[in-house]
């Protein structure tokens, strides 16, 4: 799976980053995926954290 963030949608709420960790950061108040791919373990946060997206910045492949 690959996580894929908007930088001009993102509203920088870090709800992403709390959700999963292991994926995303934030970097100068907006998120960054740090993980690429995502790992097999990390998918299902990943999801979660892509639903939980306020603006829906996040797109996963």
């Amino acid at each position: 799976m690959k996580a894929i963030v908007d930088h001009d949608t993102c509203i920088g709420c870090g709800i992403c980053e709390n959700i999963a960790p292991a994926v995303f950061k934030m970097v100068d108040g907006k998120s960054t995926v740090i993980q690429k791919p995502v790992a097999a373990e990390n998918e299902k946060a990943t999801r979660e954290a892509a639903d939980s997206c306020p603006v829906s910045a996040i797109t996963l492949t």
